[in-house]
């Protein structure tokens, strides 16, 4: 599994480290029960702090896409569903589109809005 992370991006890094997760799972490469790595291997293969890590570990626990247990790591739930951050990913997909041609959140939230 192969992390990427946008050093220049206003987004922190942990959601970042976490949405990456979770694009490597919707790819395929990761799958559920599959173990995540070490928190201090990661932090270190991405040049971030083991805080930035533990904290996307974390987040990805509260959504149910992972499981941490003590002396066992981190792993991808069993029962993952991806459909919910898939579509979270076309969304901010979406909200990158607009900002680079200039439309403003309001903007946005009417079209989408409009469009649902």
């Amino acid at each position: 599994m192969i992390l990427t992370l946008d050093l220049d991006s206003d987004r922190p890094l942990f959601l970042q480290v976490g949405d990456a997760i979770k694009q490597s799972l919707l790819r395929g490469e990761i799958g559920p029960g599959d173990p995540l790595p070490a928190g201090r291997e990661l932090a270190a293969s991405l040049d971030v702090s083991l805080e930035t890590v533990q904290r996307a570990y974390r987040q990805l626990a509260e959504h149910g896409i992972a499981t941490s247990r003590v002396g066992r790591g981190t792993r991808i739930a069993s029962d993952v569903d991806t459909t919910s951050f898939s579509i979270e990913a076309e969304v901010r997909q979406l909200i990158d589109q607009a900002r680079s041609v200039g439309i403003e959140k309001k903007q946005l939230l009417q079209i989408v809005g409009d469009a649902f």
